[in-house]
C-alpha cells in the first residue's frame, strides 16, 4: 500500500491541485471516533469527514443495513423502478422536519445538489429569480451554490461569471459586533438600492455558519427573517447540511428558534458516510415543479437510503440529540479552561456539539491569526488528533467529533489538543502566504 509520503507523491502526480488536502495522512481504516493511517498510526477524529459521521465511523447498525441492502439491489434509479427505502426515508424526514405544515422530500447525492434543487424549487414556486444569501456562508462548489457561498477565496475566484441576481448581506456575529439589527437593516437597504423584494424568490441561511466559522444565528434573527419572508412572499430556506442530524442538540439547528422554514437542505451525516442529501419542504411548494423537472440518476440510492434509515434509528435509540448537548457542555468547559491559559483563543462558542474556537492576535477580534490556526492543525495531527479549520479569515478551529465518542476518548483528544497548543505557542509561527 505504501507510506503516507509515497501516497502523497502519487497523489500529486495523479490528482489536480484544485483538490486540497489539509493533512498528508492517508487513512487505512477507522472505527467510531478513531482512525488509523497506512503506517499504522492511530488518530482521534474530531473532524468526522467534515461533519459526515455524527454516528461515528462504521456504526454496526449502518454497516448491517448496507450489507443487507447489497444482497437485494445496489442501484435501480428511483425515476425508473422506485423502491421502498426512498419512500420510507422521505416519510421519516417529513415527520422530523420542523413545523406542522405537511411536508414532502426529494433525495439527491450531495449537499450542493440539494441546494441547487432547493433553489430550483423556490424559483419555480415563486416565479421569481433573485436570492439573498449571507456573507461567510458555504453552500457548495457548483455554479449556483458557489454563487450563493459568501466567500470569494478559494471558492469563486477565477470561476466567473457567476449566477445573476444573488445578493449577500452580513451574518450576525456577536464576537465581531455584527448585530441582527445591522443585518436586517442591510436587507432593507438591499431592497432600496439593488433588488425589488417582489423579485426575490428566497432567503437562504445556515442556522449555524459552517465553513464561515460556527457562528449561530440568534433565534430572534431567524424569527425576523421568517416574518420578512412572509411579508414579501419570499421563501425561507434553511441549509442544515452541516448543522443538522442531531449535531446542535436538536435534530435540526433551526429548531432552536422555533421557526418553520419553507425548504430545508440536509446531507453530510444523514447517511453515516454514504453520499446522500435531501430537500424537505412544505408539500405545496415541493409539488410546484412538474414531473421530470427534478431527479438524478444516483439520487437517493438504495444503499444510501438503507444507511440513512439506520442512522435515524441510531440517533433515536442511542439518544444522540441529548448526547450532543452533553458533549457541547464538556467541550466548551474544557476549551474555556484552555482559553484562560492562551490569550490567542479569542472566543469559545458553540451550539450543542457544534463548537469552535477563534484564534486572534493580542486578544483582538480584529486581528485574526490564520498562521497560528494552520500551525495548530498540523501540530494536532503530529499529536494524533484530526481537527479542522474554517472561518472567513481562516482563523477558526471547529470541533466535530462523532456524537458516539466516549467521554474517555473525548478527554484524550482534548489532552492532545492542549499538547498541540503548547507546541505551537512555544516557538514563533512562520507566516505563510
Amino acid at each position: 500500500m505504501g507510506s503516507n509520503s509515497d501516497l502523497h507523491r502519487r497523489r500529486a502526480a495523479a490528482v489536480p491541485r484544485g483538490v486540497a488536502n489539509s493533512l498528508s495522512v492517508y487513512v487505512d481504516h477507522a472505527k467510531n471516533a478513531e482512525l488509523w493511517d497506512v503506517e499504522g498510526r492511530r488518530y482521534i477524529d474530531f473532524a468526522s469527514g467534515i461533519s459526515v459521521l455524527n454516528t461515528g465511523h462504521l456504526h454496526p447498525r449502518v454497516v448491517a443495513a448496507v450489507q443487507q441492502q447489497l444482497q437485494q439491489v445496489a442501484h435501480a434509479c428511483f425515476q425508473v423502478t422506485p423502491y421502498e427505502g426512498y419512500v420510507a426515508l422521505a416519510e421519516r424526514l417529513n415527520a422530523l422536519a420542523p413545523g406542522s405544515t405537511p411536508k414532502k422530500t426529494i433525495l439527491f447525492s450531495t449537499g450542493a445538489e440539494a441546494v441547487e434543487n432547493a433553489l430550483k424549487i423556490a424559483r419555480y414556486h415563486t416565479r421569481r429569480a433573485a436570492v439573498i444569501a449571507f456573507s461567510g456562508s458555504f453552500h457548495g462548489r457548483t455554479l449556483a451554490t458557489m454563487t450563493l457561498t459568501g466567500k470569494v477565496q478559494p471558492y469563486k475566484a477565477g470561476f466567473g461569471p457567476l449566477l445573476p441576481e444573488v445578493f449577500h448581506v452580513p451574518f450576525p456575529m456577536a464576537y465581531h459586533e455584527v448585530t441582527p439589527q445591522l443585518c436586517l437593516a442591510a436587507i432593507e437597504q438591499l431592497f432600496k438600492a439593488d433588488v425589488d423584494p417582489a423579485r426575490v424568490a428566497a432567503i437562504i441561511i445556515e442556522p449555524v455558519l459552517g465553513e464561515g466559522g460556527f457562528y449561530a444565528a440568534p433565534p430572534e434573527f431567524l424569527r425576523s427573517l421568517r416574518a420578512l419572508c412572509d411579508r414579501h412572499g419570499m421563501l425561507l430556506i434553511a441549509d442544515e447540511i452541516q448543522s443538522g442530524v442531531a449535531r446542535t442538540g436538536r435534530m435540526f439547528a433551526i429548531e432552536h428558534s422555533g421557526v418553520e422554514p419553507d425548504l430545508m437542505t440536509v446531507a453530510k451525516s444523514i447517511a453515516g458516510g454514504l453520499p446522500l442529501s435531501a430537500v424537505t419542504g412544505k408539500a405545496e411548494i415541493m409539488d410546484a415543479p412538474p414531473p421530470g423537472g427534478l431527479g438524478g440518476t444516483y439520487a437517493g440510492s438504495p444503499l444510501a437510503c438503507a444507511a440513512a434509515l439506520a442512522v435515524l434509528d441510531v440517533i433515536a435509540e442511542e439518544h444522540l440529540i441529548d448526547r450532543a448537548q452533553q458533549l457541547g457542555v464538556k467541550l466548551s468547559a474544557r476549551l474555556k479552561t484552555l482559553q484562560a491559559r492562551h490569550s490567542a483563543i479569542g472566543e469559545v462558542r458553540g451550539l450543542g456539539a457544534m463548537v469552535a474556537i477563534e484564534l486572534v492576535k493580542n486578544g483582538s477580534p480584529e486581528q485574526p491569526d490564520a498562521d497560528l490556526t494552520r500551525a495548530l492543525v498540523q501540530a494536532a495531527a503530529r499529536q494524533g488528533l484530526i481537527i479542522l479549520s474554517c472561518g472567513v479569515y481562516g482563523n477558526v478551529i471547529r470541533f466535530l467529533a462523532p456524537l458516539t465518542i466516549s467521554d474517555a476518548l473525548l478527554g484524550e483528544g482534548l489532552d492532545r489538543l492542549e499538547a498541540a497548543f503548547s507546541e505551537v505557542t512555544a516557538a514563533p509561527i512562520a507566516a505563510t502566504a
